[in-house]
C-alpha cells in the first residue's frame, strides 16, 4: 500500500485530492454554468455562496476549533484558481474569507471568536474587511478614519471605501487611528456590526467589473463600539492589516492565474473550430506560438503563486515581498492574457456572449486591488536594494571600480 503523507498542518495527500475534485464538480456543474448570468447583475451572487459553503470550501479558512477545516494557503490557492477559471465573483467570495473573516479568527477575544466565527465558516454570517479610506488606500499607515476613546469603548468617525460585500455584510473589521497617538502604532482594528448606531451602508458602487461581487463606502459617525470588540491589542490594528493583505495578495495571483487558464481553454477551443483562409485558426503557426508562449507563462506566474503560499504557511520572513512578486507578475500577465485570447476570438470575443469580455474587465482589478502593480514594483525594488546593500558578489571587484 502507498503511503498516505499527512503535512504538518494535518492535511493528507488524500484529504486535498478529494477536496479538490469536489470543488472541479462545484464549477463544472453549478457555478461555471451560472457564472455568465452571474455577470449580468451586480447583486451578491447568494447560489454560488451557498454551494461554497455546502461544500465546505468557506470553512477551509477557519480553525477547527471554530467549526471550519484550516486548509493551508498552498491548497487554498489551488481552490481559488479553480474556481476563478470560470467566475471572479465566487473565487472572491473564497478570498474574501482570508480579508474578512481570519482576523476575527486570529486576532478577537476568545468570547467573540467563538459566537461569530462558527458561523461565518457555515456561512450564516458575512463580514467585510473596512480598511481602505476615501483619502488613503495601499498606505496603511496614512488612514484617516479616527477611533476615540470614549469610557469603556472608541467612537469611530470616517468613511471606508471599496468595501467588498458591504452591501451583505453582517459585521465589519474596521481599521480606524486612535486620536492622540502618533505613526502606525496608532492603528486598531475593531468588528462592528452592521446595526450599530452611526454606521450607515452606502448604496452599491457601480464598477466595470468583478459583478456579482457588489462593493459599497461605509460611513462612521460617531459609531461607538465596546472595548471586548477589539480586534487584538490597541496598536496591533497594522500588523493585523498586514498579515490579512499578504494573504489577500497571494489570492489576487491565484485568481489571476485561474482566469487566464479558463482564457487559454476557451481561445484554444475556439482555435479548433473556427476557420480562416482554408484552415483552422489553431492550424496557423503564429496562433500556435501565442497559445504556446502564453500556456508556459501562465505555468511560470501558478509556480510563483503556489511558492508564495508555501512561504506563507511555512511563516517565511520574507513571505510579504514574495506575496508581491505573485501578485505583480500574475495579475500583470493575467490581464495581458486574457487580453490577447479575447484577440483571438476576433469579433465573438468582444460580445457578452462570450465570457472573455467578462474576463478582461474582471482582470483589471486583480492589478488594483490590495496593492496597485505600481505599488508592488516599489515594494520589491527597495528590498532589492536593502539585500544588496549587504551582499558582495563574489565576480565583482568594487575596489577595481573605484567603490
Amino acid at each position: 500500500m502507498k503511503p498516505n503523507p499527512t503535512t504538518t498542518d494535518g492535511w493528507t495527500a488524500d484529504a486535498e485530492q478529494a477536496l479538490l475534485e469536489r470543488v472541479e464538480r462545484l464549477v463544472d456543474e453549478e457555478i461555471g454554468p451560472r457564472a455568465n448570468a452571474v455577470g449580468r447583475s451586480d447583486e451578491f451572487a447568494w447560489e454560488s455562496f451557498r454551494a461554497l459553503c455546502r461544500e465546505g470550501i468557506i470553512a477551509t479558512a477557519f480553525p477547527v476549533q471554530y467549526g471550519g477545516t484550516e486548509a493551508p494557503l498552498r491548497l487554498r490557492v489551488r481552490i481559488v484558481e479553480r474556481i476563478a477559471r470560470v467566475c471572479s465573483a465566487a473565487a472572491s467570495m473564497v478570498t474574501g474569507t482570508d480579508l474578512a473573516g481570519r482576523p476575527i479568527a486570529a486576532a478577537a477575544p476568545e468570547a467573540l471568536a467563538r459566537a461569530i466565527v462558527p458561523r461565518l465558516a457555515t456561512g450564516e454570517l458575512q463580514s467585510a474587511f473596512a480598511l481602505t479610506d476615501r483619502q488613503a488606500g495601499s498606505d496603511v499607515a496614512g488612514l484617516a478614519t479616527t477611533a476615540r476613546r470614549d469610557g469603556d469603548g472608541y467612537l469611530l468617525n470616517g468613511v471606508k471605501r471599496y468595501i467588498t460585500r458591504a452591501p451583505v455584510a453582517d459585521t465589519f473589521i474596521v481599521v480606524a487611528r486612535l486620536e492622540g497617538v502618533p505613526g502606525a502604532k496608532a492603528l486598531c482594528a475593531l468588528l462592528v456590526d452592521r446595526d450599530t448606531p452611526g454606521l450607515e451602508v452606502g448604496p452599491t458602487q457601480a464598477k466595470m467589473g468583478f459583478i456579482g461581487s457588489p462593493c459599497a463606502e461605509v460611513f462612521l459617525r460617531d459609531a461607538r463600539v465596546s472595548a471586548d470588540r477589539l480586534l487584538g491589542a490597541e496598536g496591533e490594528g497594522f500588523a493585523i492589516a498586514q498579515d490579512t493583505l499578504i494573504r489577500a495578495r497571494i489570492g489576487h495571483g491565484a485568481m489571476a492565474v485561474g482566469r487566464a487558464q479558463g482564457a487559454l481553454e476557451i481561445a484554444a477551443q475556439y482555435a479548433t473550430r473556427r476557420s480562416t483562409f482554408g484552415k483552422r485558426i489553431g492550424e496557423h503557426q503564429g496562433v500556435q506560438w501565442m497559445l504556446g508562449e502564453m500556456t508556459a507563462q501562465v505555468e511560470a506566474a501558478r509556480c510563483l503563486v503556489r511558492s508564495s503560499a508555501d512561504r506563507y504557511d511555512r511563516r517565511d520572513p520574507e513571505t510579504a515581498v514574495y506575496a508581491s512578486m505573485a501578485k505583480l507578475f500574475a495579475t500583470d500577465l493575467g490581464m495581458r492574457v486574457t487580453t490577447d485570447c479575447l484577440q483571438l476570438l476576433g469579433g465573438n470575443g468582444y460580445l457578452k456572449d462570450a465570457p472573455l469580455e467578462r474576463f478582461m474587465r474582471d482582470a483589471k482589478l486583480n492589478q488594483i486591488g490590495e496593492g496597485t502593480s505600481e505599488i508592488h514594483k516599489t515594494v520589491i525594488g527597495r528590498h532589492v536594494v536593502r539585500q544588496a546593500a549587504g551582499m558582495r558578489h563574489p565576480c565583482l571587484d568594487l575596489e577595481g571600480l573605484g567603490l
